[in-house]
């Protein structure tokens, strides 16, 4: 997966204590599990204990937080502020046009966007996000850490209400980067906000059968079991993602 591949390459780092490589990984992990906000936190920390290379993952991933509570203030200029500062340190930062760097860069200009529901804006940076990372992930290179472009894409689209683009979004990046649970969870409110409840059980269902962490589940688990009891999905003849 993307995200692992990110966390191999930063745990790698050479200015990074065993401590700060455990961070790393347990960024990624956090991620996998839906908590964006204890990734930002362990990636902070990774870099405050030496690990360089995962400050563009820690400003990108904080950028992506900032922009989505940015939302509930339509976007306002002081609370865009952090995802500004944000894009500017990762431009500063970037080594070549498609380095992830700039393709996360990308991203957080298209959640600006989003924050305002400027939805032209958000494709054209969304789809330049996306462009530039899919030429990384043909050669075998990650592309946006943590959250990649083809995910945000969907996430995106979902915040404004173009549920068709979503899904298109959130298919691509299946075929892309791999069904993750972030991509399946997408697909699953994708359909429910479609009506399509019959591919919403089949994605809500693949989410809650491949989810096996031991402890408190998190609120997207809760929401697909929950959507699981529904009639319509309890059937027993509701179809199964192949």
């Amino acid at each position: 997966m993307v995200w692992f591949l990110l966390a191999l390459t930063l745990a790698q780092d050479p200015r990074c204590t065993s401590d700060g490589a455990a961070l790393v990984r347990a960024a990624s992990e956090r991620a996998a599990a839906f908590d964006l906000v204890g990734a930002a936190e362990r990636l902070r920390t990774a870099v405050d204990a030496g690990c360089a290379d995962a400050q563009p993952s820690s400003v990108y991933l904080r950028g992506l937080l900032a922009a989505r509570a940015a939302y509930r203030f339509g976007g306002s200029p002081e609370s865009l502020a952090p995802v500004r500062a944000a894009i500017d340190v990762l431009k500063s930062g970037a080594r070549g046009a498609s380095a992830p760097e700039e393709i996360a860069g990308f991203v957080l200009q298209a959640a600006a966007a989003a924050s305002q529901s400027e939805r032209d804006e958000l494709s054209l940076m969304i789809e330049h996000a996306v462009q530039l990372e899919a030429v990384r992930l043909s050669a075998g290179l990650p592309g946006a850490p943590i959250v990649t472009a083809h995910e945000a894409a969907g996430d995106l689209w979902l915040q404004v209400h173009r549920y068709e683009d979503a899904r298109r979004a959130y298919l691509r990046a299946a075929e892309r980067v791999g069904a993750t649970p972030l991509i399946t969870l997408g697909l699953a409110r994708t359909a429910t906000r479609l009506k399509d409840v019959a591919a919403a059980c089949v994605e809500y269902r693949t989410l809650a059968t491949a989810w096996k962490r031991p402890g408190t589940e998190p609120p997207e688990i809760t929401e697909a079991r929950a959507f699981l009891r529904e009639p319509a999905c309890r059937d027993s003849s509701a179809p199964r993602r192949p």
